[in-house]
């Protein structure tokens, strides 16, 4: 049967906001033009923004508390550098997962669970500290439990930002998102430091308690309306294996993860290692420490506002260059155990060239996903992030064990500068003049209801006729269908020359059920679409090409 709808939208493709707006996003308004406050005019926003700022200064509280404390309990450097590796470890096992439920399930209630377990959490931990019945297993296993929250919160915050603001503020409100984060950095530590040096951890985890309780009223004063679909919902390791496969077919996506862990594997080192040469070789106390961390917290506040002259004088890859270079020296200069002027110079440089690396690739990666896998590809992000800095936090503890702390800030600066030199070879995506909203399409009317939704594997088949002076051509064009068929869900996918009729082509791919065919045209986009009729453009018959809905009837050998 004739289907112009299927061979007009190949698939899988990159981003189109789950639960956007449409009507709210000015046409033809690119996000540039977008003032950088924007989104604060949006009242879900501004009050689920300024609760974040709560929570945010509350977890650097919390970090600077928990590595001090473990300082006391335990003299290793190996053992403060688990603390880091404790709240990561979580984000590594968990992320795909949770992911996989930021895309399938009500977001604000998952986002209201994983905030009320981190208040738990950090009650209980605040409890035991007061009592003075932490010891470093306790401690690492309630900042496990923290970042077990964390993990759940993640995904489905980065992902809630498409539904609170127009497509064309999305990226002012990642870049307020950074500075409220950044502002937190310089104010957080600080705070901690004079909290645990004044009244003790206690307190600091006490105060981090607290700040989850602001987010938790902001969630439940939003009345989020959950984006309507016609199909059943996706069962969460199938969601991981698609997720997963957008990943693996999505080459700027791939692009951008290489990137962030070839960045991240040495910058660990600052977030590893610094307390114990704070108070081991710099002689600090605890509110010094966070003083110093303030620093960091500055040079991210100036990286924001920063940024956009950054990114338009060098462009977004040399400019992430020249962080990664940046951060590589701000490490070095901690090998040879500075002063605390210059350590605070150090710190605010690393500060600027962190915020600028995370935040481009945290913008980078919105605008390389769908709407449908947006929360499952920020979790890949997050996976790759996580697992740079919890592998590399406890290596470089292991190398500050045995050979000293500034020995390893010293490896560890030479090991981000040949990561980024790697990089150079690395560019990121330009998905700028691309379109990816939603795009319409509807089954021929034969086959609507005829086929159960558990029926299956499904072989789709499309039937070209090509002129044969345009193959080079023809075959060039369906590589890039069917990295978008594999990218949106199909399983296997092929091209195949007839060889009895020369110029005629059968496109074939197979789908695990027909729900999953079905799934495949709901998540359809619009840059799908063009690229699906840039393919069909090669076809030279009287008739569209020819579609077939071929389902099995015995399990596939």
């Amino acid at each position: 049967m004739a289907s112009p709808g299927e061979t007009s939208g190949a698939s899988g493709s990159v981003t189109a906001p789950a639960g956007a707006r449409p009507a709210a996003e000015p046409a033809g308004k690119s996000p540039a033009a977008a003032s950088p406050w924007a989104p604060l005019s949006h009242p879900t926003f501004r009050t689920l923004w300024l609760a974040s700022i709560a929570s945010y200064v509350g977890t650097w509280v919390q970090g600077v508390a928990a590595v001090w404390l473990m300082t006391s309990l335990a003299s290793s450097p190996a053992m403060t550098a688990l603390v880091q590796t404790a709240a990561s470890l979580p984000l590594v096992l968990l992320a795909l997962p949770a992911g996989a439920l930021a895309d399938v399930v009500d977001r604000r209630r998952l986002l209201i669970a994983s905030q009320a377990w981190m208040f738990l959490a950090a009650a209980v931990l605040a409890l035991l500290a007061a009592l003075g019945w932490t010891s470093p297993p306790v401690l690492l296993a309630l900042t496990t439990a923290l970042g077990v929250g964390a993990v759940f919160t993640a995904p489905a915050w980065q992902a809630i930002q498409t539904e609170l603001v127009p497509r064309g503020e999305l990226p002012a409100a990642i870049a307020l998102g950074s500075a409220a984060v950044n502002g937190a950095r310089a104010i957080g530590p600080a705070i901690g430091g004079l909290l645990v040096s004044a009244v003790g951890p206690a307190a600091a985890f006490g105060a981090n308690a607290l700040s989850f309780l602001a987010v938790l009223g902001a969630l439940l004063a939003w009345r989020r309306e959950q984006p309507a679909s016609e199909l059943p919902r996706e069962e969460v390791f199938g969601a991981i294996r698609s997720g997963l496969r957008f990943a693996r077919h999505s080459p700027g996506l791939r692009r951008i993860l290489a990137r962030l862990g070839l960045f991240v594997v040495g910058a660990s080192a600052l977030w590893a290692i610094l307390p114990v040469l704070a108070r081991r070789d710099m002689g600090l106390g605890a509110a010094g420490y966070g003083v110093l961390l303030g620093g960091f917290g500055l040079g991210a506040i100036a990286g924001t506002v920063a940024l956009p002259r950054l990114r338009a004088a060098l462009g977004t890859d040399r400019m992430l260059d020249a962080c990664t270079f940046a951060f590589a020296g701000a490490l070095a200069v901690f090998g040879f155990v500075p002063g605390t002027a210059t350590a605070m110079v150090a710190l605010f440089v690393a500060g600027l060239s962190w915020m600028a690396v995370l935040s481009s690739l945290n913008v980078a990666a919105q605008a390389a996903v769908p709407g449908w896998v947006k929360a499952r590809a920020l979790a890949v992000l997050l996976l790759v992030m996580q697992a740079g800095i919890a592998v590399g936090s406890a290596a470089w503890g292991l190398l500050a064990d045995r050979h000293g702390t500034p020995q390893a800030f010293l490896a560890a600066a030479a090991t981000l500068f040949a990561c980024g030199l790697a990089a150079l070879r690395v560019r990121l995506p330009d998905t700028s003049r691309a379109d990816f909203t939603p795009a319409e399409f509807r089954l021929p009317s034969e086959l609507a209801g005829s086929i159960d939704h558990d029926e299956g594997p499904v072989l789709v088949t499309i039937e070209y006729e090509v002129d044969p002076a345009r193959t080079d051509a023809f075959v060039e064009t369906m590589e890039a269908v069917r990295r978008m068929r594999r990218r949106r869900g199909a399983w296997r996918w092929g091209l195949f020359a007839d060889a009895e009729r020369p110029g005629t082509w059968v496109e074939s791919f197979l789908v695990e059920s027909w729900l999953d065919y079905l799934r495949q045209r709901e998540r359809l986009t619009v840059v799908d679409r063009e690229i699906g009729r840039r393919a069909v453009a090669f076809h030279a018959g009287a008739r569209p090409p020819v579609v077939r809905y071929l389902v099995a009837r015995a399990p596939l050998r």
